[in-house]
Order: structure tokens, then C-alpha cells, then sequence
């Protein structure tokens, strides 16, 4: 088998207005759209990172049920998350878990979209001093 990409499918309760949030607030390009489903990337590449489909699909094999909102995260990395929370606050985006530094070497926030999906948005910095090495031993 030679995968060709993977990418999370979720089903969603409110495809148009989860669609309008990435396009929004992440700056996602919508790769290919029907009624029932949408597929983003990132810009300049063909190859989709999420995708998001209606309860009301046209498939519609067992499953899946329409995602609840638990045991999921979607994570973006960008390289200034203090600027992308201010951007999401002012743009009206509903904050989950405020913008704070991590001590194993992430600035990070979540917001929710309106769909339930949790993302996490997060930058790289630097560890607090020791973190790791209890890790490495």
C-alpha cells in the first residue's frame, strides 16, 4: 500500500457555518466543495489537511455519527499565536482556553468552531528550563 495522504473527515451538524469559520478565521482554501461536503487545504498545495461532511450525506453508510465535540482536537501550528488570538477575539471567534505559555514549549489557545471541533492553535517556543530531561532518562 503507498499512501497517497491523510486527513481527518469529520461530520458535522453545520456545515455551512463550520465551513465560513475556517475560511475565515484560518485563512483555508477550499479544495473541492459539493453540498454535503467540503475539502480544505493549505495555500498552494493540492492536498487536503481537513475535511468536513452533512449527517445528510449521499453515501450515507453506517455511520458516522455527527462529531459531539469530545475526544477530538484539531491542532494548527502558526508562528505567532499571540497575534492569531487577538485576530480570533476581535473577529468574534469563541475562545475555549485562553491564550497562555506552556511549560514543555507551546504558546497556545483554543477556540471551538460551530460545529463542536475543538482546535488548538499553537506556536513553538522555547521549553521552561529541565522540562524534558525528566522525559529523556
Amino acid at each position: 500500500m503507498k499512501i497517497q495522504g491523510i486527513y481527518p473527515l469529520f461530520t458535522v451538524h453545520s456545515l455551512s457555518m463550520s465551513r465560513e469559520f475556517f475560511v475565515r478565521h484560518f485563512k483555508l482554501d477550499v479544495l473541492f466543495e459539493a453540498g454535503w461536503v467540503v475539502m480544505f487545504g493549505l495555500s498552494g498545495s493540492a492536498n487536503p489537511v481537513l475535511g468536513l461532511m452533512s449527517a445528510d450525506h449521499p453515501s450515507a453508510p453506517p455511520g458516522p455519527e455527527t462529531f459531539k465535540g469530545q475526544g477530538m482536537i484539531v491542532t494548527i501550528q502558526v508562528e505567532d499565536a499571540a497575534r492569531a488570538y487577538a485576530d480570533l477575539s476581535a473577529e468574534g471567534a469563541r475562545m475555549h482556553h485562553r491564550l497562555q505559555d506552556e511549560p514543555w514549549g507551546q504558546r497556545r489557545f483554543m477556540t471551538v468552531d460551530p460545529s463542536g471541533i475543538l482546535i488548538d492553535v499553537v506556536e513553538q517556543i522555547e521549553p521552561a528550563p529541565g522540562f524534558w530531561e525528566r522525559y529523556l532518562e
